[in-house]
């Protein structure tokens, strides 16, 4: 029987231009190390990582409605109450699995009305999501939302500024140094190819919900979560 690792891994990971930012960790103790960055071209070199992660948090959603319902799922309604204005413009609309197998625009379009030009540019990262993610993966991957660490982070606080300014990257970098020190210093490395300074600060944010997981102390958007009928959770968790 091979020996137990001394440790446990988590992975951030979140979209970026390239692909998706992937943030390994590892947690020994209540000591989180974090592994070099990288970029990956899809979702399921992700999924297939090795070592596979114990708890990783991902900045996509799982488990998207049947048919078209609104733009918004009871998980996102939570979330954008919980971070108020203006904090809850990051939470994105869910189109419904129906919606993310049309072909063009004008066709998604008619099934959610709501649907944007950039709604319709993140489809590339939600049909992956919907191709590559079964049941079997939300054992260890859960989706969740850099902002909603971070105000976890924050004693249910939300952060002051945006992710994208300089005081809110100061912010940010300052939560991880007080939960999770180590990891804030990679906030401030030059990202791989394919990503932005702000992928990394996110992938930063979701180790946070990656560990609590992982100690069973995270919470789940809603707390009576429901199912789609591909058998998968539809929440988001912090």
């Amino acid at each position: 029987m091979p020996p137990r690792n001394p440790y446990s891994t988590l992975g951030g990971v979140t979209p970026c231009p390239g692909g998706w930012l992937v943030l390994p960790a590892r947690l020994s103790g209540v000591t989180v190390v974090v592994d070099e960055p990288f970029v990956v071209a899809t979702l399921r070199d992700v999924l297939e990582y090795k070592p596979s992660f114990d708890s990783a948090a991902i900045d996509v959603p799982i488990g998207f409605p049947d048919e078209p319902a609104g733009p918004f799922r009871a998980a996102e309604l939570e979330a954008r109450e919980m971070l108020g204005w203006p904090r809850f413009a990051a939470i994105h609309p869910v189109p419904s699995r129906a919606a993310l197998h049309a072909t063009t625009f004008a066709e998604a379009n008619a099934l959610e009305p709501w649907l944007t030009r950039y709604d319709w540019y993140r489809f590339r990262w939600l049909r992956e999501s919907l191709d590559e993610i079964q049941p079997f993966h939300q054992r260890h991957w859960f989706s969740s939302h850099p902002e909603l660490s971070f105000l976890s982070l924050n004693g249910d606080q939300p952060v002051r500024s945006s992710p994208y300014q300089t005081d809110g990257i100061a912010e940010r970098r300052a939560l991880l140094r007080e939960r999770l020190p180590g990891v804030e210093d990679v906030v401030v490395q030059t990202p791989p190819d394919g990503a932005a300074p702000v992928h990394l600060l996110r992938a930063a944010g979701l180790l946070w919900t990656a560990r609590r997981s992982l100690a069973r102390a995270a919470s789940r958007l809603p707390i009576d979560m429901a199912w789609n009928d591909a058998g998968l959770r539809i929440e988001l968790l912090r």
